[in-house]
Parts: structure tokens; C-alpha cells; sequence
């Protein structure tokens, strides 16, 4: 240390132990500010410059960029600026590791596959993104359910219709989100428009939303039933499962109402292999399949056609 308490250059990237050109780096980037220059333009420093130059190099450590850094030394509100910067790398970490989770899985997807269908589902992996996205089944339903369905009901049952790709998947779960995607993605034969229920055009756009509601509710009781592998059969379920159809039509739950819904029903377009790969994505591997609104559903639907069918 020279006689007026400052550090050459040199000196200060001996106690801090890094090179001369890392002092300098920082220097040049304005985050380890010069106390002056020598009579011969060489950068002199504080002593304090060192705890500052250690900080720094501890946040590079953890991977924050220069303008992070800089706004952590120059806060003025201790801790906040550090706080922020770091839940910003931890999100920036996770999204990274969950995008890695994926890539490893749909790897050995391919690695354990027969040789025969490698060729299948490299084409199924190579449509989609990794992580995946889940525009595609979005814009399915969307185009599925009425076009003036309200906004708030329309959000509602994307929540339980779209599932949300697990953040660790196994090789299994990649390739069922593959074929959801392939799914949700095909035009329909000829450019047909997709099919709907005739609840859709019983109920128009409000009563839709009604429907869907009311549905919720007796999937969710149904549910109960089907973890615990109940025939299907009568009761609170079942009757909120008629009752949301009756209000929706704006008619009485009459016997006759019943048999009348069993049939339509029956006759709806099945969508099964969508509900079938939901519950590959949606059960931990391993798990007990977790139930659907597509198995619900059908208990539901078992149920009514078991009870209509004893009455007649």
C-alpha cells in the first residue's frame, strides 16, 4: 500500500486473488468505481474496494448478469435489490431445469423404444416444444366450446380440460403430451368443423357455461367414487349430474328427462383417447390412474343408463 492508503491495480487483485485483467473488467463496467489516478494515469483504490470486489464476484458466482449486479451494490434499500435479482435467477434456474427435465426424458423415450417405432416418436417429439406448450389443446377446446361463451366460463374449463405438463415427466408422460399434441393439433377429415355436443346447441352459449359448471361439481363427487372403484350407481353425483343438464335446458329432472338425456348422451361424439392420455399426464408414475372429466363422465353417464334402464 503506497503512502496515501490506496491500492495499485496490481495490488488490489493480489488480496482479492484474481488477475489484474478481472480488476480491470469490472472497473471498465463501472462497478468497482477508481478512489483516483496516479500521476501517470494508473488506477488507484480504496482498501473497501476489496469487500466490494469480493461481493461481486459472490453474485457472478450465482450467476447474475452485470446489470443485476450493479443494481444490488448501488440499492437503496438494503436487501430488496438482492431479493429481487436472486428470485429472478431461481425462476430463470427452474424453467431451465424443468426444459433439461424434459429433454432427458423424451431421450430415453427414444433410447428404450423398440427400433421399429423410433421413427414415430422421433415425429411426435419433433411437434412439439420442450418444455411443452399447451396452446394446442387450448385452442382445441376453445374452438370445441360456443363461440359466445363467457369469458370467466370459457377460462374455467380450459383449467380442467387443458392439463398441465408435470414439471419432472417420465419417458411415458412425454410421449402421451406428444400424442395430445398430435391430437389437438390434426384438422379435422376434409375441413370439417369439429363436432360439438348437442347440449351446445340445446343450451346456447350462457347455458353452455351453466352446463360446465354444474358439471364440475358432479365430476368432482364422481370422482370420490371412481378412486375408490365404486360401480356406478345412484345418488348426489348422478342427480348433480342430471340437475346441471336440467338447468341448462331450463327443464324439470322428471323420469322422462332422464331417459331422454341418457340417449343423447349416448350418442355424443367420444372423445376417449384425449381423457385417456390426461390421466398418463396428470398420475405420478407409477400411481393409481387419477380420475378425469372423461372417466367421471362416463361413471356418470353408466350410472344414468343403469338407473333408466332398471326403471323401464
Amino acid at each position: 500500500m503506497s503512502h496515501d492508503g490506496l491500492w495499485s491495480i496490481g495490488e488490489l487483485a493480489e488480496h482479492a486473488g484474481v488477475t489484474v485483467k478481472t480488476v480491470r473488467f469490472y472497473s471498465d463496467r463501472g462497478l468497482l468505481p477508481e478512489a483516483s489516478r496516479s500521476t501517470g494515469g494508473h488506477r488507484r483504490y480504496a482498501p473497501a474496494s476489496l469487500d466490494r470486489l469480493r461481493l461481486i464476484r459472490s453474485l457472478r458466482a450465482l450467476d447474475l448478469p452485470l446489470p443485476e449486479v450493479h443494481r444490488v451494490l448501488d440499492e437503496q434499500e438494503p436487501g430488496r435489490a438482492l431479493e429481487d435479482a436472486v428470485a429472478g435467477r431461481l425462476r430463470e434456474v427452474g424453467s431451465r431445469l424443468r426444459e433439461l427435465r424434459w429433454r432427458e426424458a423424451a431421450l430415453r423415450l427414444v433410447q428404450e423404444c423398440p427400433p421399429g417405432e423410433r421413427a414415430e416418436r422421433l415425429l411426435l417429439l419433433g411437434g412439439m416444444t420442450t418444455p411443452p406448450s399447451t396452446d394446442a389443446p387450448a385452442r382445441f377446446w376453445r374452438a370445441w366450446l360456443p363461440a359466445r361463451m363467457p369469458a370467466p366460463a370459457v377460462a374455467a374449463f380450459l383449467e380442467v380440460a387443458v392439463p398441465v405438463p408435470p414439471d419432472d415427466p417420465d419417458p411415458a408422460q412425454v410421449l402421451a403430451f406428444a400424442r395430445l399434441h398430435a391430437l389437438t393439433s390434426r384438422p379435422c377429415p376434409g375441413g370439417a368443423r369439429q363436432p360439438r355436443p348437442e347440449a351446445h346447441r340445446v343450451a346456447g352459449a350462457r347455458g353452455t357455461a351453466v352446463l360446465y359448471a354444474g358439471l364440475a361439481e358432479a365430476y368432482e363427487s364422481a370422482a370420490v367414487h371412481v378412486r375408490r372403484d365404486r360401480p356406478p350407481g345412484p345418488g348426489d353425483a348422478l342427480d348433480g349430474f342430471v340437475a346441471a343438464y336440467a338447468q341448462a335446458y331450463d327443464r324439470r329432472d322428471t323420469p322422462g328427462f332422464r331417459r331422454a338425456l341418457a340417449r343423447e348422451l349416448a350418442a355424443e361424439t367420444r372423445l376417449d383417447a384425449y381423457w385417456d392420455l390426461v390421466s398418463v399426464l396428470t398420475t405420478a408414475p407409477g400411481a393409481r390412474p387419477e380420475p378425469t372429466p372423461g372417466s367421471t363422465h362416463d361413471w356418470l353417464l353408466a350410472a344414468l343408463t343403469a338407473e333408466v334402464t332398471a326403471s323401464a
